[in-house]
């Protein structure tokens, strides 16, 4: 996720970055040009429409179907904007709970036992590192060191690691609880947030599988670029070699909207606006540490 200081106009403004979209529209944008040139060459030069009554009706055309894209593009932009915030409230809530955890075995558990205090410190944060692998979309492994083997060894890579490490602190509760480590009722206390993780995992499971509807976004698509398409039928018969600019503005406009729309509806990806799951997974990992 790019880190920027708000207030910072100039950054913003005259310098471009990577994930700009008038890099990626740069191509169409000098197409869109020579189109434009091109129509506005025909109809002053070639056809001399400049007194057909016609364009006027073509000018009119554009000004209804204005109206109408634009609150198509409000609607995608403000759903892919809800699909990114809710990633980051999911997040957020792996991050409390992960830390609620912590206090509460760190208060449950004896200052001497070293064994279970060093299991809960780094299979807790580890739920997170494996829920950023498996979200990615990426075969989810585990970049364990040696140390960090123990009892960790049956688990299995081509299964789904969030809930085999989600069983494994279910599991050493459990065995906390036969033991006499922790009572009954403390057991019910850490079973909320036991039950949080896979019930996070799930909801970003949702959002990861169920992008926008293929038709709907299609559909889009083809809106734009035929609108973009008539527009310089009547931007030339009233501004002339002007529309060459004006038309190239208003699809960079429509298109960054769509990409941008794009690449935030899922936001655990590796995109340079998605979530930071890496570094939230490693402040995770600090705090559980910390605390623990």
């Amino acid at each position: 996720m790019i880190t920027y200081n708000p207030k910072d106009w100039f950054t913003f403004i005259f310098r471009f970055h990577k994930a700009d979209t008038l890099r990626t529209l740069l191509p169409l944008i000098f197409g869109i040009c020579v189109y434009t040139g091109v129509v506005a060459f025909l109809e002053i030069h070639v056809f001399k429409l400049s007194d057909n009554h016609h364009m006027k009706n073509i000018s009119q055309m554009n000004n209804l179907l204005s109206f109408v894209i634009s609150m198509l593009l409000v609607f995608r932009t403000n759903t892919a904007y809800d699909r990114w915030w809710e990633g980051r409230k999911l997040w957020g809530a792996l991050v409390n709970n992960s830390r609620n955890l912590a206090i509460k075995l760190n208060a449950m558990l004896d200052p001497v036992d070293e064994g279970n205090r060093t299991f809960f410190r780094r299979v807790i944060p580890m739920y997170a590192s494996v829920l950023t692998r498996h979200l990615g979309a990426e075969a989810t492994r585990l970049a364990l060191d040696e140390k960090e083997h123990f009892d960790l060894d049956g688990l299995d890579s081509d299964k789904h690691v969030p809930n085999q490490v989600a069983a494994l602190l279910m599991q050493r509760v459990n065995r906390l609880y036969e033991d006499g480590v922790i009572k009954g009722d403390q057991l019910i206390i850490l079973n909320g947030e036991l039950q949080s993780f896979t019930d996070i995992c799930g909801a970003c499971e949702r959002m990861k599988n169920t992008p926008i509807p293929f038709s709907y976004r299609v559909f889009l698509k083809k809106f734009i670029f035929f609108y973009v398409m008539t527009l310089p039928l009547s931007f030339a018969f009233s501004l002339g070699y002007i529309a060459i600019p004006v038309v190239a503005f208003i699809f960079y406009v429509l298109a960054s909207l769509e990409l941008i729309a794009e690449e935030i509806e899922d936001p655990f990806g590796n995109d340079p606006n998605d979530l930071p799951t890496q570094k939230i997974a490693g402040n995770i990992r600090k705090h559980v540490r910390e605390i623990i």
